[in-house]
């Protein structure tokens, strides 16, 4: 995938005449200058510009016969000096309605009013988007268009597009999705003069081709590549840098100020401390929790939340200890609709076990034969509910199988529904791509072969089976994880042993073309586990290593005591980046939560190469 990585902001020393020789400093401040925000007055009065709000988002809409009311000097905004940034970043969210074969409109430019000459834009067409800078060298100028194809705008819908520019390199991207890379013969001016220039939005300072869609975003990001900033987003269509005032609020939703345009006044009691009694003398009374910052009114017997106190984690506390019948491998935890909440056991030894929520605790409710289970997974495909257990040992007759159960709306019970071939099974992932139903499963060893092949099955709905659909190498594979950005898949395995050693490479595919493919490895040191979690717009993957070990070097205590680490999406580079490291005991997995506005992660900690009786870690 082509990609623009911007490793740093470089500030170029650029002189203009009659300086000196001075501490240099940029035009502007290497923030986002709002363009629309400029040409728009606060209070959105401008001549010529109407609010019109369409699939949930405001946007301005120019009149077709006041070309000049949207536009600014350049001076407002580069008032430091007078060159336009070499390295900057364009942000437009834009909708356009249809426009015929040939004709084309300005989203914006700069135009130099003395001479009527344009020093840069943005146009589109209905198959192309242009970029238009001018170039000059001596007494010789020229203008120079750089064209990316087939941005498809002309859908009727909301788009965000980023332009990013880098002295020859030119990138855009829409929607959040793969940018588009070009490599220009002539690259960006270092030397842009804006002194004496304009701003115009939505036209060429005059009628022809004038913009008549809807615009809602028009930013300059000087120095760096927006993407950073916007990317990954749940509404990429209308990822947001910055919009004018006027713009704010969605349809159906009041601005944050609704609630203060219209005075009101009342004698109320409020209450300070801990809960109070609730009784018929409280009646209509408030009381404000000060600790957890909620507000609450006196109904009845019970006080009813006005204001939602904010959730906040303080501690843990043992609830129950449940015995089961051999060593616990993993808990699976679910939900049947109609039935309640369970949890399951893989346990060491031949028999597993469910339990069942009922008056405050988990009680035994059902067993299930297994052959050194590993992990449980739980799925649902359509209105079937499964569960699939990773047996790492052969039955009595030799055999390598983990079972799939179905759950039983009779019975009650899940039911053997279908065997399937396994070597060493340690982990099942089922997860879902465009409408199909898939399940992985991580494969350890055949024998002592620990270099084989893991299996993706896919349901076949007409079989009412899964069926293999596609082999993976893996090298001691402990578990898979699957998580999607933006519309990509993508399917994570953690590799932990390959016969000699654990410090091997385990890997990241992402699905293109129908099947998985390696999009980035990883050194690991005995993986266990993987973890992907998110954090506002930002995407982490754990890896939790479990050991060194080498053939040839001798086993020491600390080899088992070392870094677990984090990675975090680098949208721009499409690639994961080391963010963090966290000193492990021998990890075996790590798992994400949340509380109110806190974000959580608990490792697994098992051997510190002395004892088992190592603490387990909870990080805020």
């Amino acid at each position: 995938m082509s990609v623009l990585l911007t490793l740093c902001v470089v500030l170029l020393a650029l002189a203009t005449p009659g300086r000196g020789a001075g501490r240099w400093e940029p035009c502007t401040d290497l923030r986002p200058l709002d363009i629309l925000a400029e040409a728009v007055p606060p209070d959105g009065t401008a001549v010529g510009v109407t609010v019109t709000q369409v699939q949930g988002a405001r946007g301005l809409q120019l009149s077709a016969t006041a070309p000049h009311d949207l536009s600014f000097p350049a001076s407002r905004i580069f008032f430091r000096c007078d060159l336009f940034p070499e390295e900057f970043s364009i942000v437009v969210t834009l909708k356009v309605p249809s426009l015929p074969a040939k004709k084309n409109e300005y989203l914006f430019t700069v135009v130099a009013e003395e001479r009527d000459s344009l020093l840069l834009g943005l146009r589109y067409s209905p198959t192309q988007l242009h970029f238009l800078f001018l170039r000059e060298d001596g007494a010789r100028a020229w203008q120079v268009r750089v064209s990316f194809r087939g941005p498809a705008l002309t859908d009727g819908q909301w788009h965000t597009l980023v332009l990013a520019v880098s002295e020859g390199s030119f990138s855009l991207t829409r929607d959040c999705g793969l940018p588009v890379d070009i490599m220009a013969d002539v690259p960006f001016p270092a030397t842009l003069s804006v002194q004496g220039a304009r701003f115009f939005v939505g036209s060429r300072r005059r009628t022809k081709g004038q913009f008549t869609g809807l615009v809602r975003q028009l930013v300059l990001l000087p120095g760096s590549d927006a993407t950073l900033r916007l990317c990954p987003c749940r509404n990429p269509e209308l990822a947001l840098l910055s919009i004018p005032p006027i713009l704010w609020g969605l349809a159906g939703k009041p601005d944050d100020s609704e609630v203060l345009k219209y005075p009101y006044e009342t004698d109320m009691k409020v209450t300070l401390g801990s809960r109070p009694p609730c009784t018929k003398a409280e009646d209509a009374q408030f009381w404000f929790d000060a600790g957890r910052k909620g507000l609450y009114m006196c109904v009845g017997s019970e006080w009813v939340s006005v204001l939602a106190a904010k959730e906040r984690l303080e501690y843990v506390e043992d609830h129950q200890s449940l015995f089961t019948n051999s060593e616990t491998l993993g808990i699976e935890v679910f939900v049947i609709p109609g039935a309640g909440l369970f949890v399951a056991t893989a346990n060491r030894k031949t028999t597993s076990a469910i339990y069942k929520w009922a008056d405050g605790k988990f009680s035994s409710y059902q067993d299930i034969p297994t052959h050194q289970a590993q992990s449980w997974r739980h799925f649902t495909i359509g209105k079937k509910i499964f569960l699939a257990v990773a047996n790492f040992e052969p039955n009595e007759k030799g055999q390598e199988f983990s079972v799939i159960y179905k759950w039983s709306q009779r019975r009650r019970r899940f039911a053997p529904y279908q065997r399937v071939l396994t070597h060493g099974a340690r982990d099942w992932e089922a997860f879902e791509v465009s409408g199909e139903h898939f399940l992985a499963v991580a494969n350890h060893r055949e024998g002592s072969d620990h270099n084989i092949y893991s299996v993706i099955y896919k349901w076949s709905p007409g079989a009412r089976l899964f069926e293999a659909n596609q082999t993976v190498a893996t090298s001691g594979a402990c578990d898979w994880e699957f998580f999607t950005v933006g519309p990509y898949a993508f399917l994570a395995v953690a590799n932990a042993f390959n016969g000699t050693s654990t410090q091997l490479q385990s890997h990241l595919y992402v699905r293109l073309g129908g099947s998985f493919q390696l999009f980035q490895s990883f050194l690991t040191f005995g993986a266990a586990d993987w973890e992907v979690f998110h954090i506002g717009e930002r995407v982490f993957l754990a890896v939790a290593n479990s050991h060194r070990y080498d053939v040839e070097m001798q086993v020491q205590n600390d080899s088992y005591v070392i870094d677990s680490v984090i990675y975090e999406l680098n949208v721009t580079a499409q690639t994961f980046v080391r963010f963090q490291e966290i000193r492990t005991c021998s990890a075996l997995d790590w798992e994400f939560f949340s509380v109110g506005e806190d974000y959580f992660l608990v490792v697994a900690n098992s051997f510190d190469g002395n004892t088992f009786s190592v603490n387990s870690i909870i990080y805020r």
